[in-house]
């Protein structure tokens, strides 16, 4: 049986990704994502399941900076869900409401609500929205924001049910594993890298500009500290595609020439289509073009 590591304590949208991507797993719960790719890491845990970016608030920069500082690791699936809170309650609470808790990417969703029905409340950050939960029920906070399950797991009375500032709010999960071969390429897929590049004028435009020049198209691309300096950035990628696609792997290799490090995070079947996946067609592209040079070489006629 498969052993989980996420984002704890149970309740928590993290678990409930981890029993859709790893059915019938032991789940264990961490503190952080660093711990749970930790865990991995140590062979503690077979997988990591990792919240990496939320249609609202953008990446999940904690992930990031884990995934980047823990080597040996890699993405092989990801599944994207509905992520709405209740607002609850102890069942005994009367009082005025002067504290609300949750974890920070979650207040970035509800506090519209907030500020409109519970204005001059006091945020509290939690480890996670689950956690919210657990403090409410032990006192050390008024009101919480938590996942519908958290809130029955510690028996607290819900005053609002499915609140979201943005309707259809989505967090991305994958699942992290020892790196090994990637997932068969199926036509929508996701590859994602991290470089780091020279401090030098047009660096980050002439790796940029391999992806152009074969037509890969990225979805996103973010920075972060490396934090073994002050001004230096690690580089964020993610590309539609999957690294057995040709222009995918030709932009990977020429990155590689660019770059002062790069770490390969993973190519995965995408949650949702991607555009632009050309794989077939630039792989029969190559063995026209390899063809040529052959004629070219022996006098072959064309």
């Amino acid at each position: 049986m498969s052993t989980v590591a996420f984002l704890g304590p149970q309740g928590t949208f993290t678990e409930a990704a981890a029993t859709r991507l790893v059915p019938g797993a032991t789940l264990i719960p961490v503190s952080s994502p660093a711990a749970a790719l930790a865990c991995v890491q140590t062979r503690e845990a077979e997988f990591a399941v990792v919240a990496i970016e939320n249609s609202v608030d953008g990446p999940v920069t904690p992930t990031f900076d884990a995934l980047a500082a823990t080597e040996g690791l890699q993405i092989y699936a990801e599944i994207d869900l509905d992520v709405a809170f209740s607002i609850a309650v102890r069942p005994s609470f009367t009082g005025v409401s002067e504290t609300f808790v949750t974890h920070p990417v979650a207040w970035q969703q509800v506090q519209g609500w907030v500020k409109e029905n519970m204005p001059g409340v006091r945020f509290v950050p939690a480890s996670s929205n689950a956690d919210a939960a657990r403090m409410v029920a032990e006192g050390e906070a008024d009101v919480a924001a938590a996942p519908a399950r958290a809130v029955e797991m510690y028996g607290l009375r819900t005053l609002a049910a499915e609140v979201a500032d943005h309707k259809g709010a989505r967090t991305r999960f994958v699942r992290v594993g020892l790196a090994g071969r990637p997932p068969q390429r199926t036509g929508s897929d996701r590859t994602s890298v991290a470089f780091t590049l020279p401090n030098e004028p047009g660096s980050l435009v002439r790796a940029l500009n391999e992806f152009a020049v074969r037509g890969v198209d990225l979805s996103r691309i973010e920075s972060r500290p490396t934090k073994s300096s002050f001004g230096t950035y690690r580089f964020f990628a993610d590309l539609h595609g999957h690294i057995d696609d040709t222009t995918v792997a030709e932009a990977i290799r020429a990155l590689y020439l660019h770059a002062e490090q790069l770490i390969f995070l993973g190519s995965w079947p995408a949650a949702t289509s991607q555009v632009g996946d050309n794989g077939c067609d630039s792989r029969a592209r190559l063995a026209a073009a390899d063809a040529f040079i052959r004629r070219l070489q022996t006098g072959e006629p064309a």
